[in-house]
Parts: C-alpha cells; structure tokens; sequence
C-alpha cells in the first residue's frame, strides 16, 4: 500500500477566520456585528480562537477515527481497504495543511514525514498480526514508541516549550494504545471493549485539539483578536461536536455491519446507544429531563429509520427503503420543530431541516455507495458526514450560549493544559454550573446502554 500523495491544500487560515457553514439556523453570537469587546469574545461560541479549536478537533478526532476503520478493514481483507486507507491520507493532507499554515512549510513537511511514519507504524502492526509475525509486531510497537519521543520534541519546538515533550509523549501513549487495544481487541472478537476503545480513541484527541490549539493562541495571540480557545462556551461547542460527529462515525460504521452480516454489528450498534445516551445527558443537562427524555425518543426513532433501510436494502425491499426514507422525511420536520422551540427560535425550523437533510443524505449516500461497490463515493461522504455534524455542533451551542449567557460569563480560560496531547486535566476550573452538570449526566449515562438493537440478516 502506498501511503504517499498529493497534497490537497486547504489552507488554515480561511478557517480561523470564517465560522463553520451555518446550517443549523442564524448565528446568535457577536461575530454578526463585526465590532467585539472582551466581554462578548469570551461568551462566543465562534471566535478566532475557538475556530482553530474546531478545525484541529475535527482532522485530529477524523484520524483516530479513520485509523480504526482503515485497520479493521486491512485485517478483514476487505473490498473498501484501499479507499479507506486513502480517506486517512487526505485527513493527513488537512492536518499537514493546518499546521503549515502556522508555522510554515518546513514545519508542515517534518510534520507530514512523522505523521505519515506513525501510519504506516500502525500499518505494519496490522501486517504482522494478519501473518500471526510476534516479532513483526513488536517491531511495529517499537517504532511507534520512538515516533512518539521524536513527535512530542517535535511539538515541544514547534510551541516554544508551551507543550512539554515528557506529557506530550504520555498523551501520544495513549493514543497508541487506543488504537492498538482496539484492534486487538476486534481480532479477538472483543467487540464490546474493541468499541469501548474505539469511543475513547475519538474523544481522546479532542483533548489533543484543546491543549494544541491553547499553545498556538499563546503563542501567536496577536493573530487571534484576543480570543481563547478554553473557555466554557468553547467547551461547550466542543463537547457537542464531539458527540455529534461520533454519532455520525458509528452509525456509518453500524449501517456497514449490518448490511455485511459482521459479528460486531452488535458492538457498534451498542457504542451507537452508548453515543445516544450521552447525547440525550447534554440536552437534558440543559433543558431538563422531560426535553431530553423528548430528545432522546426522536434520536432513537431516526436511527432506527436508518436500521429500517438497511434491512430493507439487505432484503432487496425497494418499498421498504422508501418507506424508511420517508420517515427520515417525517422525523427531521418534527426534530427540527423540536430544536426550534427549545431554543426560543434561536434555531429556525426550515434551516435545521435542511441541515438535517444533509445528514440524511449523507449517511445514506455513504450506505448506497458502500452497497454498490462505490467505495471512493463511500469515502467522499463519509468524511462529509463526519465535518458536517461540526457545523452542527457550532449552532447548536451558540443558540445555547445565547439563550444563557449568564451561564458562560465565566470567560477566563483555565490555565494551559499540563497533560500536553492527553487530555483536560484543569479544563472544569471556574466552570459555571452547565459543565458540571453535563459531567455529572454523562458519568452516569456511561453505565447505561439502551436496549434497542436491531440484529440485520442479509
């Protein structure tokens, strides 16, 4: 397999500046006015700062992401491995793009020779494990160790020692053993630990985002209008696009097993629960629990829609798709009156919609072509669905914000994250009551798993 290719340049800068495509409604944050004081800055949601936020979260979460679906599909053999493979190497593109457009091309070269090496670490892993090779693997494990001292010296450098290389190598610890755990664990048929690490793997590199982005802000403040990327309301737009974009990753993931008759159906089908849980804990953390108990019923009903269309596909049931479509039709007008009236109109109705036909389309796109063999279609829209519940996030939590600003006035950002590439070891510090909650909520939804499983048969 050949991990090189061309760069596809989206430069960084455009996406510091310009917020996420609008398309859960109107904006209700301060950039409408073009003129900010300190005070509206930090109770944004969408600012200079959060936006880069955003952008890393979203390469640096795709690639745990992508990684897990490109090693599972090279140790099946599968049809798709090729494709998948190169969705992780265009994600490798927008990283390296994102980093060049910080500090330079130079830096973006050294970046992209690392991160590429570290794949193709990873790549050899899952070669040897295929050839029942201990020595191979332990190779591998050996040379991802030293890619991970070589890349927290790297990162250190590149931040002028904001990021200290000792924590910057423990997080990048992490990230390989959530990778490797949950490969193995999927050899193994461990299904329900593979995606108990599959689930932290994603989460853990939005604490990546956050400690990178903190260092590039401090570093660079002046090209960042005094605005921070840790602050509660940036928080919260994170936790969202955290949960939104892991809801669309399983669900592909799930409607692919289904429809393949795979023995982890269950297990993603289970994680995807999992998701819906946390979900329903944040809404409800909110606005109470009758309109999470709301948000949860209709969030159950579109997945179970989406189960609908599988089964219908794998039956060859052509009315039975359509049927299922059509109450994907139904279920985005009622959602999006949902929204609509839990944020006091802050969300319109007719652009959710929209915004949720996107979605719909998305997954069923990334489904239909995965059907006929498509795979570079499969691909193109996976990542679409994945950056586009980014967008999601983003609306969502300034609706929120601008509903309750009383709640994010607490602006002052914590102090720099000292688990480096890990994680948010002081992000709850002088936290207002929201994020408390929503910690509290998701603890304990992390014990409870829906019982609404659908079991596929071709």
């Amino acid at each position: 397999m050949n991990w090189k290719r061309t760069l596809v340049a989206v430069p960084l800068s455009a996406a510091l500046l310009v917020p996420a495509t609008s398309v859960f409604g109107h904006d209700h944050d301060s950039s409408d006015n073009g003129d900010y004081d300190d005070h509206e800055y930090e109770v944004s949601v969408s600012t200079p700062a959060s936006d880069l936020r955003a952008t890393l979260d979203l390469y640096l979460s795709e690639h745990a992401f992508l990684a897990v679906v490109a090693m599972q599909k090279g140790i099946d053999g599968a049809d798709d491995f090729e494709e998948a493979a190169g969705a992780l190497n265009r994600n490798t593109d927008d990283l390296t793009a994102a980093i060049t457009s910080v500090y330079g091309e130079d830096a973006g070269d050294m970046f992209r020779d690392m991160w590429e090496d570290h794949i193709g670490f990873f790549v050899d892993y899952v070669m040897a494990t295929a050839e029942e090779d201990e020595e191979g693997r332990e190779a591998a494990l050996a040379e991802l160790d030293d890619y991970r001292a070589d890349f927290s010296q790297f990162l250190e450098s590149a931040t002028d020692e904001r990021l200290e290389a000792g924590a910057l190598a423990e997080g990048l610890q992490m990230h390989v053993d959530q990778l490797i755990w949950a490969f193995d664990q999927y050899n193994d048929g461990e299904f329900d630990s593979a995606y108990d690490n599959v689930r932290e793997g994603i989460h853990h590199m939005f604490g990546v985002g956050k400690g990178l982005s903190t260092a590039i802000v401090d570093q660079f403040s002046e090209d960042f209008d005094g605005s921070h990327p840790d602050t509660p309301a940036a928080d919260l737009r994170a936790d969202l696009n955290h949960l939104f974009s892991e809801h669309a990753a399983l669900a592909i993931v799930a409607m692919q097993k289904g429809i393949d008759g795979a023995e982890d159906f269950e297990a993603t089908a289970g994680a995807l629960n999992e998701n819906t849980e946390d979900l329903t804990a944040a809404v409800a953390s909110v606005y109470g629990e009758e309109a999470g108990d709301a948000f949860r019923d209709q969030w159950n009903d579109h997945i179970d829609f989406f189960v609908d269309y599988v089964m219908a596909t794998a039956e060859e049931n052509e009315a039975g798709q359509q049927e299922a479509l059509d109450n994907l039709d139904g279920y985005r007008v009622t959602f999006a009156e949902f929204l609509e009236g839990a944020t006091e109109e802050r969300l319109d109705a007719g652009q959710l919609a929209d915004g949720l036909q996107m979605h719909v389309d998305q997954l069923i796109g990334a489904f239909d072509s995965y059907v006929d063999e498509d795979y570079a279609t499969t691909y193109e829209n996976v990542r679409e669905a994945y950056a586009h519940m980014f967008g999601v996030g983003e609306n969502l939590s300034g609706a929120i914000v601008d509903q309750h600003p009383e709640d994010f006035e607490s602006g002052m950002p914590s102090e720099m994250p000292k688990t480096g590439m890990g994680g948010m070891s002081d992000a709850n510090q002088g936290a207002p009551w929201y994020l408390y909650t929503m910690v509290t909520f998701l603890l304990a939804a992390s014990i409870v798993m829906v019982a609404r499983k659908k079991t596929v048969n071709q």
